[in-house]
């Protein structure tokens, strides 16, 4: 290499650690490691015939309560994506999201499987979850590069991760085959170094006093 070759700036090249079976609390609920048999009932309840939610997916709808749960058991032993389950405050699980595509090596690390049931969409938990699990991965986990992926024509998803301060970065077409489909896949991003700035945003956001009694929000975290 020739000194007038130009390179990014140096970085501690130490692996992450992988994911593990923690609690994350927050003010509204938890996120903790999914466990299929104390899981399972709650989380069929939350999301039976709601079919849209598999739209985008590559596994479901399902067709009754065993095949459901089979699927479950099958995802909680997996390393990569690594599954965990948000409770909401009674400790009823209403929700998955997983740590995938799971790089220690470089730092990166992805947000996704996420399936939120109708009670836990637009809540302040729903938003308090993707908050835990950003902070575990960049600060505790010391990921530098934290991704959310999602179909092209997933509007809700997008419109999400640019709600979360994610960084929209591109489409790469016909980056996957999904139940006989062409997916293109948009690709969103969170460095660590933008981190502060995110979670400053997050907890101005879950804040209580940004809700009125009515539990409606007064600045939205998009805006915030």
């Amino acid at each position: 290499m020739t000194a007038d070759q130009p390179v990014g700036p140096p970085v501690d090249a130490k692996p992450a650690p992988l994911p593990g079976p923690v609690t994350l609390s927050g003010r509204y609920g938890s996120v903790i490691r999914l466990a299929a048999a104390q899981h399972s009932s709650d989380l069929w309840q939350a999301v039976r015939g709601r079919d849209e939610l598999w739209t985008y997916m590559g596994y479901g709808p399902f067709a009754d309560e065993p095949a459901f749960v089979a699927w479950l058991a099958g995802r909680e032993p997996l390393k990569d994506p690594y599954y965990y389950t948000v409770l909401d405050p009674t400790g009823r699980a209403v929700g998955l999201s997983t740590l995938m595509e799971i790089r220690p090596a470089m730092r990166v690390i992805e947000v996704g499987h996420i399936v939120y049931a109708p009670a836990l969409q637009r809540t302040p938990l729903g938003t308090e979850a993707q908050y835990l699990l950003a902070r575990y991965a960049i600060e505790t986990l010391g990921y530098r590069r934290y991704e959310w992926k999602c179909n092209a024509l997933n509007a809700p998803s997008r419109r999400a991760a640019l709600r979360y301060g994610f960084t929209f970065e591109g489409i790469l077409r016909q980056h996957m085959i999904v139940k006989g489909h062409s997916r293109d896949t948009a690709y969103f991003s969170m460095l660590d170094t933008e981190w502060p700035a995110r979670k400053a945003a997050f907890e101005r956001w879950l804040d209580p006093a940004n809700f009125d009694n009515q539990g409606r929000q007064k600045t939205s975290l998009a805006g915030g």
